[in-house]
């Protein structure tokens, strides 16, 4: 993977886990996601108007397909992300998701694109794995006389970040299509992604409707640092995709887990620095090997 394409992935890493953070802090619901679609559609409006006038109206059909089914993994993502926050620790889902993800879509790249990881790219994905095995299951989790709340929370985390790890897999590998074989611009991608998430996030936060202001005016800061970063983060990633090999650029964004573990302890106060610490070591090296393999 070349320097720019790392620098992208670099960049992105810093911003995912900042508004990660944010999502945590927010306590973010169903009014939350639909609050930062709507931050992204007002904030990124003037980038996407400059960016599509021209070449949106040429979108073929497979296009809109591809933009459409990102959409719907992306609100699958965001939805069920934020329900794993709700239910365990940052530092235990972030790493289950961002690592899982990544994971399988690079065996994807590597069983259906054709990519070709090599011996030091399996073993830099195999310190990746790793890595987020040892973030998620730590001391506490093996020891006998552990809490049992702590441990059923652990455990929620573990699969809420499986599961959320499934969606990132679907959508870094039906976007890495779009922008490398369709040549769909990135910033146009996640736009018009995000735009149309809005009506099928509509339903639930209509029959919440009163608590939708409330919540606007408690989670407002976090809104925007999602509306900002989130959107930013992606269309890095993707344009990293247009320059590197998809098997690499999806375990390298996993950097963004060795700033997780130093928020989610220091501002958090979550548990288990060290070993965090240690796993997302290893994930940095993992990425690493991969880079340069």
């Amino acid at each position: 993977m070349g320097a720019t394409a790392l620098a992208l992935v670099l960049c992105a890493a810093l911003l995912h886990a900042a508004w990660n953070l944010g999502a945590k802090k927010a306590g973010g619901n169903h009014h939350f996601v639909l609050s930062s679609a709507l931050g992204v559609s007002i904030l990124w409006l003037p980038v996407a108007v400059y960016v599509g006038w021209d070449t949106l109206p040429g979108w073929s059909a497979l296009a809109w397909a591809m933009t459409f089914l990102s959409a719907i993994l992306h609100l699958l993502y965001f939805n069920v992300l934020l329900a794993g926050y709700r239910a365990s620790d940052l530092n235990i889902v972030y790493p289950v998701a961002r690592g899982s993800g990544p994971a399988m879509s690079a065996l994807v790249a590597v069983t259906l694109l054709g990519e070709h990881l090599g011996l030091g790219g399996a073993l830099g994905l195999a310190g990746v794995v790793l890595g987020i095995f040892m973030m998620a299951a730590g001391p506490s989790f093996w020891k006998a006389g552990a809490d049992a709340t702590a441990r059923q929370r652990r455990r929620a985390g573990i699969r809420w970040g499986a599961l959320t790890g499934l969606t990132i897999a679907g959508y870094t590998v039906s976007d890495g299509y779009s922008v490398k074989t369709l040549l769909l611009s990135p910033i146009l991608l996640d736009y018009v992604g995000n735009l149309l998430r809005v009506p099928f996030m509509l339903p639930a936060v209509w029959r919440d409707r009163a608590g939708f202001m409330p919540a606007l005016r408690a989670q407002w800061p976090y809104v925007l640092l999602m509306a900002v970063c989130s959107p930013l983060a992606y269309v890095l990633v993707l344009y990293a995709m247009q320059l590197a090999p998809l098997s690499r650029v999806a375990p390298a964004r996993e950097l963004s887990m060795l700033i997780a573990a130093l928020l989610g302890g220091k501002l958090l106060g979550e548990r288990e620095q060290g070993w965090r610490l240690l796993g997302a070591a290893l994930i940095a090296g993992g990425v690493i090997a991969l880079s340069i393999s």
